[in-house]
């Protein structure tokens, strides 16, 4: 079975998104809440309707819940557009799209603090979800709203949730 390498290095931001130091996967999401930058892009397809993916069993963050259509860390020494890019060809195949920012804030958890990028793109291609995710489709905004507060999607989507579905 799949696992997240434990030892990936992240970088270690300010409130700002300045770098000022680097950590380990296992040393940011191991309690020390020290803030690391993610990326996360919301996947609409010209219907109005939002492209989620299910993380697999194996994450080790919020397994087998509905989650962003891309959510990921940097890389140390990567930037954020960089980043969105990889993660976005990583995860979903997807190469050509225009990302809008829509928000960067702050995510604590029990375990970790991110500096959490989020962006929005309007999408009709082909989506082709890695190995890496547990599959994903579209869902309507009446069928997430109908579903938030029932354990079916990620802390993290259903806090932001409200600054992207317009």
């Amino acid at each position: 079975m799949p696992h997240d390498n434990q030892k990936e290095l992240f970088p270690v931001v300010d409130a700002s998104g300045r770098v000022v130091g680097s950590a380990t996967r296992g040393e940011c999401h191991g309690g020390s809440m020290l803030l690391h930058p993610v990326v996360h892009l919301h996947v609409f397809n010209s219907r109005g309707e939002l492209y989620l993916q299910r993380r697999p069993l194996w994450k080790d963050i919020q397994p087998g819940r509905w989650d962003t259509a891309v959510g990921g860390h940097v890389d140390y020494g990567e930037t954020i557009d960089e980043a969105l890019r990889r993660e976005v060809r990583e995860e979903l195949g997807i190469a050509d799209f225009q990302p809008e920012q829509v928000a960067v804030y702050e995510f604590r958890s029990e375990r970790e603090r991110e500096l959490v990028h989020v962006f929005r793109t309007v999408y009709d291609g082909e989506v082709h979800p890695s190995a890496e995710l547990d599959g994903g489709r579209f869902w309507s905004p009446r069928e997430i709203l109908d579903n938030l507060g029932r354990g079916v999607f990620t802390p993290n989507f259903e806090g932001e949730v409200s600054r992207i579905l317009k």
